[in-house]
């Protein structure tokens, strides 16, 4: 049990050695752990301890359908941090779902008003025309973060809470990983949400966005890896992609964009900053409309997927912590939180646990950013 909760926390012997030095020991059943030493070790690896009295493993299984694929290999274990997301996210869902039934908030027509059978450019236009997205605005925008909040926002108007967070709660300890998962959506006709990994690249997270949007066109709750260039697989995930991808970078405008004899570097950026979307969803939009062939396509992707991959090692962080925390709750969600407290509905002990905040001041903070006057 204590090597399964080890692998489970995708965790290894040497980076647990420094706090627990008898470690391999204990696996080894050579010794046994104190009880202070056990809850400190359930601590470490994100284990409730009562699991680790019990004679085998549990059988953890995703809570919501799950779509995802990794080279062609589905992922088995998911790890505390998604379990622990998905499971918050629930929360929260249900808490604005009653809150909505309670002020009797009108449904959210667009979830579930497409099938497969439609078209994708016909899906692509309906949530364009929703939402109010404006492919030539975007140019205007000076940076894939700005466009990504308006993104966001035109998302939230419509009725979506949309979740954006790189990390479990507001603990930077506890890291999600984009290898494991990109985004998520929950279809409910009162609460439609989206979670977004925002481990991710600002451009990445766009294309998640407008993924997880068409599942919930579709009326369909599912956990997603979001890959452009995925062609095989599920045929809702294929589906999904495609529809974002026309959503983000229309056929015909890409068609437009292409200049003769412009090589693919070149191109890939040029394109990218106009349509702010990632340099990986250009190459394939590009391959799409004729621009690449299948082999050029397929060598200039990869060559990308590793160039961002060193760019996302060499990491970031700052920023302004409410403006981080509303958009990791989503801010349809935190107002409605904030109402419901000021008036007394909820406690703000369920509040503040639902936001992951643990002092009043920083609560109250929050809500100003909000302009609630507390």
């Amino acid at each position: 049990m204590l090597r399964w909760a080890r692998e489970r926390a995708r965790l290894d012997v040497d980076s647990l050695a420094s706090r627990f030095p008898k470690l391999g020991e204990w696996e080894r059943e050579e010794r046994q752990p104190t009880l202070k030493q056990l809850e400190s070790y359930a601590h470490a690896t994100m284990t409730p301890v009562g699991f680790l009295f019990l004679q085998q493993p549990p059988e953890e299984r995703l809570p919501i359908p799950d779509f995802r694929t990794f080279a062609d290999q589905a992922m088995v274990r998911p790890s505390p941090n998604l379990l622990d997301t998905i499971y918050l996210c629930q929360q929260r869902q249900f808490w604005y779902r009653e809150h909505a039934m309670a002020h009797m908030l009108p449904v959210v027509d667009f979830v579930g008003s497409v099938t497969l059978q439609a078209s994708v450019a016909e899906a692509a236009a309906a949530i364009r025309d929703r939402l109010g997205f404006n492919i030539d605005a975007r140019r205007d925008y000076p940076t894939w973060e700005e466009a990504l909040r308006q993104f966001i926002a035109q998302a939230d108007a419509a009725g979506v809470m949309v979740m954006c967070s790189g990390v479990v709660l507001n603990n930077n300890h506890r890291k999600l990983d984009p290898e494991e998962f990109r985004g998520f959506a929950i279809a409910d006709p009162l609460a439609p949400l989206v979670f977004i990994n925002g481990a991710d690249s600002k451009a990445a997270q766009m294309f998640t966005l407008a993924h997880e949007l068409a599942h919930l066109w579709l009326g369909q709750t599912a956990l997603s890896n979001a890959d452009a260039a995925v062609e095989d697989g599920e045929a809702v995930e294929r589906w999904c992609n495609k529809v974002a991808a026309e959503l983000l970078v229309p056929a015909d405008v890409m068609r437009a964009e292409i200049h003769r004899g412009e090589g693919i570097g070149e191109a890939k950026q040029r394109l990218a900053r106009r349509f702010k979307v990632s340099t990986l969803v250009v190459l394939r939009r590009m391959f799409d409309v004729g621009a690449l062939n299948r082999q050029d396509f397929w060598d200039a992707y990869r060559a990308e997927v590793d160039r961002l991959r060193e760019i996302q090692r060499a990491g970031g962080g700052g920023g302004n912590f409410y403006l981080s925390q509303a958009a990791r709750v989503s801010k349809r969600f935190a107002r409605a939180l904030f109402e419901s407290t000021l008036e007394g509905r909820t406690l703000y002990r369920d509040a503040m646990k639902m936001l992951g905040i643990s002092k009043i001041e920083t609560f109250n903070e929050l809500g100003r950013s909000l302009r609630y006057p507390i």
